[in-house]
C-alpha cells in the first residue's frame, strides 16, 4: 500500500481527512506545537492518531516559532481577543506552507507518495490553503528534489487536499461520522484553551454551521451552544 503523510492539528479536519484517505494509503501523522494558544489540540491530535490507526506518528516542537510571529495573530497571542468571524487577525503567517515543507522532508525520506493537509472549499480566505499555493509548492519541493528523484532514490510527492478534490468541510464531516460515528465529536476546533469549546470563536461557529450543512446534530460540548 503507498504512505501518505497527513498534517493532523487534532481538529475536526484532521480525523476526517484521514478518513477520507485511510483506505488508498498508510497512514503517517505529524503534528506541530508552534506556540499555539489552543494546546488542547495537541491532546486531540494524540487521540486522533489512535482513532486513524497511523502507522507512525511525530509530534514536532517548532515552539520558536511564536517569537517570530510576535503579536502579528490572535492564535499565537493570548493577549488578544479571539474574533467570532474571520478576521486577518487569524492567519499565522505561512503556517501552512511550514507544516507542509518539514512534512515533506518526511515524506521524501519514506518514499511516501503523497502529503495531505485539511483544507477544503470553505477555506477560500485563507491563500495558504488554495489548490493554487499548494501546486506551487508542490513543485518547488518536488524541484528541490529533483537530482534525487531522477537518480531513483527519491519519489515525487503530490501535496494533496480535499479544496483540490472540491470537498467541503460539511462533505468531510459526512465521511468522517460514516467511518468513526461519535469519535468525530472529541475532536478540538476551538482556538481558545479551555476545557470544552468556546462555542463562540470563528471556528467553532465553523464547526457548527459544517455540521447542521451535513445534517448531523453536532454532540459537541460548547460553553456557548448556539449561534
Amino acid at each position: 500500500m503507498r504512505k501518505a503523510v497527513v498534517v493532523l492539528s487534532g481538529g475536526l479536519d484532521s480525523l476526517c481527512l484521514g478518513a477520507h484517505l485511510g483506505s488508498k494509503y498508510e497512514l503517517y501523522g505529524i503534528t506541530f506545537s508552534y506556540g499555539q494558544r489552543a494546546s488542547q489540540e495537541l491532546n486531540s491530535a494524540r487521540r486522533v492518531g489512535r482513532t486513524l490507526g497511523l502507522k507512525d506518528h511525530r509530534m514536532v516542537r517548532i515552539d520558536f516559532m511564536k517569537s517570530l510571529y510576535g503579536e502579528s495573530n490572535v492564535l499565537t497571542n493570548t493577549k488578544k481577543k479571539l474574533p467570532e468571524k474571520f478576521e486577518y487577525s487569524i492567519v499565522v503567517p505561512i503556517r501552512n506552507a511550514i507544516f507542509v515543507t518539514i512534512a515533506s522532508a518526511w515524506a521524501f525520506a519514506l518514499n511516501a507518495s503523497i502529503v495531505a493537509y485539511g483544507a477544503h472549499t470553505d477555506d477560500t480566505k485563507y491563500s495558504d490553503c488554495r489548490p493554487s499555493f499548494s501546486k506551487k509548492l508542490q513543485e518547488a519541493l518536488n524541484q528541490g528534489e529533483s537530482d534525487g528523484i531522477a537518480l531513483g532514490i527519491r519519489s515525487k510527492i503530490e501535496i494533496w487536499t480535499p479544496y483540490i478534490a472540491g470537498l467541503s468541510k460539511s462533505d468531510l464531516i459526512k465521511a468522517g461520522y460514516k467511518k468513526f460515528g461519535n469519535e468525530i465529536f472529541k475532536t478540538w476546533s476551538c482556538y481558545s484553551n479551555a476545557k470544552i469549546h468556546c462555542g463562540r470563536c470563528e471556528s467553532c461557529n465553523n464547526r457548527k454551521t459544517a455540521f447542521e450543512k451535513a445534517g448531523i446534530a453536532d454532540r459537541t460540548r460548547y460553553l456557548v451552544p448556539s449561534f
